[in-house]
């Protein structure tokens, strides 16, 4: 229990008279320490195991969960008698180890067999289903039950939260309005419930039950964060951050707890931390700002800092905020890094314009490190620097290729209008596999870049041929067509589209764009007047127009997609996009920043690119702008980190 095996060993090794019970709290202390392996070694030595030693046995086998394990289990099956081993108690740790080794079919046959089926065997199998990615059939199993106790509404709970539809959320309701308010003072069952709500975007009914809740655990702490940032509720999430008291929260949380050993307690109270810190870390990434991130990492004990889980959430985070010699430092201190942290540090290198120090690092990474993600980074790479033929190379080395390494590859090649190459790939692809929608919609974005309507055209009809049943991701493909018909300059074409997909209830989404002025967080929609500076905001905009004409500036009518009004004209229209307004929010608190930094959720058009590289020249300003896509880095001299490539 205190993780001091070499000291266990030595004693059990000198002992000469070695009884079950002895057995059992060796091969128990094996499992707890994860050496599953040791487990089996022991099970072979014994001549007479009774039932508490093979359901230990299971319990390693699970926790290995390959075919061998399997095998050895089904072997052990065949010399005991049948009876036994329909025993509730080992009966649903046969179920466990069967669901972990991936064979559903025996366990629902083991099951199908049970007479006395008790919540526990219930249990088992919602767990197993759950595993196995059979979601529903956890919730069919669930319905059977006459009196479920908290494990299996924790259970159920989590099978909705992993299929997270409109159906799931009826059922969470109903079950949340039934249960006693006795199972509302068990955590695991809050804390579920409310991961459950917000994977089905109730976030309403998270924060009620979460605000309810007396007793407020770490992981209900961790569930309620990352239910936020899954809601795009980053800033929110950093509130519940700085309401937390860490130690505070761990020791109410253990006071009644007298039989915990105190190592175990220390290991659950950093465990639980490095949770929340890793919440608070993936809020910081996906806001995006950088001064925003430097304050609240100096919050984080030095301790926890050499936490190769927070090393690595670190890298992503400073890579996301534009600070990528910060993600380099925190990669080149870690002594072995793994393969997420290898993947990890070549996606900031790309993200941040650095496709030659990504393809670098790429073929410096070791081979066995090296995965779909990893492909799917470096490749991303070089498609947002232009290194075609460096991209080329590394998809031809790739043996077995996959929906996501195609679809990047597609994405490259259509960034360079290499039309005919992407669609030959894509024939290639499909003498093999089924056709997948990702690879088209990668296809029609560089039909966009090229406003090659025509090809656009082709995509989407085939698309739709394609995946007549996928309405809802048909819906961005439509609105693409529409932007490539505007910015060719067919503006009643797109109007069509639009007007079609108005008819049948599809919304385009929003473009908003973030900032942080002063440590509060702007939030700036296209045309916005919402805000209490509005007209100081505006006056700025209308002066900043005249400074970059003055440099030469031209603005571009095919980024306008819809019909303009008889009181708009091609400067006004552009000039309201939402990162103008946030720069222009900047000017107005500080006559002369040094650095503005923007988050934008969709793509920043090709107008405001051109704009920011003069804005960022004429103030002497450096800006930072992360689209939908990668960050921009704008620099003094009126260059862009992206090379005009994006």
């Amino acid at each position: 229990q205190c993780g001091d095996m070499n000291h266990v060993q030595l004693l059990f090794d000198t002992s000469t008279k070695k009884t079950l019970p002895m057995y059992g709290a060796m091969m128990k202390g094996y499992i707890k320490n994860n050496l599953p392996k040791k487990v089996i070694d022991l099970f072979n030595e014994i001549k007479d195991p009774d039932r508490v030693i093979i359901i230990l046995l299971f319990n390693a086998c699970a926790q290995l969960g390959t075919n061998e394990e399997l095998n050895l289990v089904k072997r052990i099956l065949s010399n005991i008698p049948e009876s036994l081993f329909l025993e509730p108690t080992l009966s649903s740790s046969l179920i466990h180890v069967f669901m972990k080794c991936g064979d559903v079919t025996s366990a629902k046959a083991l099951f199908d067999r049970s007479t006395k089926k008790t919540t526990p065997v219930y249990g088992a199998m919602m767990k197993g289903f759950i595993i196995n990615n059979l979601s529903k059939q956890a919730i069919d199993l669930f319905n059977e039950i006459k009196d479920p106790d908290e494990i299996a509404i924790t259970l159920v709970c989590n099978a909705c939260a992993q299929l997270g539809t409109e159906k799931e959320l009826v059922l969470l309701r109903s079950i949340s309005s039934k249960i006693s308010n006795s199972f509302y003072s068990d955590p695991y069952v809050v804390t579920s419930l409310i991961d459950a709500f917000m994977k089905c975007g109730d976030v309403t009914s998270a924060k009620a039950l979460f605000d309810k809740s007396t007793m407020k655990t770490a992981p209900m702490y961790g569930a309620i964060m990352t239910g936020l940032i899954l809601n795009d509720q980053e800033e929110e999430a950093i509130d519940i951050f700085n309401a937390i008291r860490l130690d505070e929260l761990h020791r109410e949380n253990h006071s009644d707890k007298k039989m915990k050993l105190l190592s175990e307690m220390e290991s659950d109270r950093l465990e639980s931390n490095i949770t929340i810190y890793l919440c608070l870390i993936k809020a910081l990434a996906k806001l995006g700002m950088l001064e925003k991130a430097e304050s609240f990492v100096q919050k984080i004990p030095t301790s926890f800092l050499t936490d190769h889980r927070i090393q690595n959430a670190l890298i992503h985070m400073w890579g996301k905020v534009g600070s990528v010699d910060e993600a380099k430092r925190i990669f080149e201190k870690i002594s072995q890094p793994d393969h997420i942290a290898w993947t990890t540090m070549i996606n900031s290198y790309g993200l941040n314009g650095m496709g030659i120090e990504a393809m670098k690092l790429f073929h410096q990474m070791p081979k066995e490190f090296i995965n779909d993600l990893t492909y799917t980074c470096v490749l991303n790479s070089c498609s947002h620097s232009g290194l075609f033929d460096g991209a080329r190379s590394i998809f031809n080395s790739i043996e077995a290729k996959t929906v996501i390494t195609v679809t990047t590859m597609i994405d490259c090649l259509s960034r360079a209008a290499a039309f005919e190459e992407a669609q030959q790939l894509i024939k290639q692809f499909e003498h093999n596999h089924a056709p997948a929608l990702p690879i088209y919609m990668a296809l029609l974005s560089g039909a966009r870049n090229e406003k090659n309507s025509k090809l656009a055209q082709q995509v989407v009809d085939r698309m739709q041929k394609l995946f007549p049943d996928l309405k809802s991701s048909l819906l961005p493909a439509s609105i693409l067509l529409a932007n490539v018909y505007a910015s060719s300059g067919d503006i009643e074409k797109a109007t069509d589209i639009k007007i079609e997909l108005h008819k049948s209830g599809g919304k385009k989404q929003i473009g908003i764009t973030m900032t942080d002025i002063d440590g509060k967080l702007w939030k700036f929609r296209a045309h916005d007047q919402s805000h209490p500076y509005s007209a100081e905001i505006y006056e700025q905009v209308d002066r900043m127009p005249k400074e970059v004409i003055k440099h030469g500036h031209k603005y571009d009518a095919s980024w306008i997609v819809r019909p303009m009004y008889a009181d708009e004209t091609i400067e006004t229209l552009l000039c309201g996009h939402s990162e103008r307004l946030a720069m222009a929010a900047h000017f107005i608190h500080h006559r002369k920043p040094k650095r503005i930094q923007l988050t934008k959720n969709l793509r920043i058009c090709g107008d405001c690119h051109r704009v920011t590289k003069l804005i960022a020249l004429i103030y002497q300003c450096e800006i930072v702008v992360r689209d939908a896509n990668r960050i921009h880095h704008f620099h003094l001299n009126g260059q862009c980190s992206c090379q005009d490539y994006f």
